[in-house]
């Protein structure tokens, strides 16, 4: 991988996420595609595509450039950076696609690409299925395996034991080079698996916001995040037996999540409430 010299950044977090097994509903790297655009990212790097990919499997696409010429374009891994106005830190945003063969390689391309800019944090993000209700907010778990963040962020340390992806990989990689990580998954409806979902895009934003401690311009999202909630209401009433079952996640996720309607809980929500409105004026 040949990396753009780039200088001077400011105690940079990564915020990473993956197209394929961990991206349910491409929520998590949709996350990452908005930050981008909202903090005006510029790519610094790329890893090289024919040592990861199998072509017949992630096939490059070819398109029209904004002057009328064919364009090529192959599957990759961008390596991005970006300097929020808002923050006090630089940030390093890695926006790939899960790689199909040496992981390990992979992992450490990546891991040196880290390095070589400074990152002092890696934050992993991913979507998986579940049986959550789509009228309600979307659940995000969060991980880490540093105490401070755990106790800062309100985090756990994982307790998953099966088969993971090349976020998972890539977090357990960072104990061997003693890179802090925090990782956040956003919980999608599995009946409503087909991309975009816009509502746990935003879930997964709350979080970074949280960890990052100042608001996010969000631009659309909250609408699209609407519209794609009216949607699948709209869908739903359409057959008795959907709306029937989603009912029943309703009352299941009701009464579960009592106990978490804290004062403590109400208390972080008008506090993040409170910092967007001061950014918007």
């Amino acid at each position: 991988m040949e990396i753009e010299t780039v200088t001077g950044l400011v105690r940079p977090v990564v915020i990473a996420a993956f197209e394929g097994w961990n991206d349910a509903a491409e929520s998590a790297t949709a996350v990452v595609d908005h930050l981008i655009r909202v903090w005006n990212g510029r790519v610094v790097a790329a890893i090289d595509p024919e040592e990861f990919y199998d072509f017949q499997v992630n096939r490059p696409t070819v398109g029209i450039d904004d002057n009328g010429f064919r364009k090529l374009t192959w599957p990759s891994t961008h390596v991005v950076v970006a300097s929020p106005p808002a923050l006090d830190r630089d940030v390093i945003l890695i926006r790939g696609i899960e790689p199909n063969m040496k992981w390990r390689q992979f992992t450490t391309e990546l891991l040196e690409v880290i390095d070589e800019l400074g990152g002092e944090l890696l934050v992993t993000l991913g979507a998986l299925l579940s049986d959550s209700p789509h009228t309600r907010p979307i659940p995000v778990s969060g991980s880490s395996t540093e105490p401070d963040l755990m106790e800062r962020l309100d985090l756990e340390q994982s307790t998953y034991e099966g088969p993971t992806g090349i976020v998972g990989v890539l977090a357990d990689a960072c104990t061997t080079v003693d890179l802090p990580n925090v990782s956040y998954w956003a919980a999608v409806p599995h009946y409503v698996a087909q991309p975009p979902c816009p509502k746990a895009t935003l879930a997964l934003l709350s979080r970074l916001e949280d960890l990052l401690e100042t608001p996010i311009p969000l631009g659309d999202l909250p609408e699209e995040a609407r519209a794609w909630e009216r949607g699948v209401d709209e869908l739903a009433e359409e057959d008795e037996d959907i709306a029937d079952y989603v009912r029943s996640l309703e009352e299941s996720r009701d009464t579960a999540d009592l106990p978490e309607a804290s004062g403590e809980a109400i208390a972080r929500e008008f506090e993040r409430y409170l910092k967007r409105r001061g950014e918007d004026r």
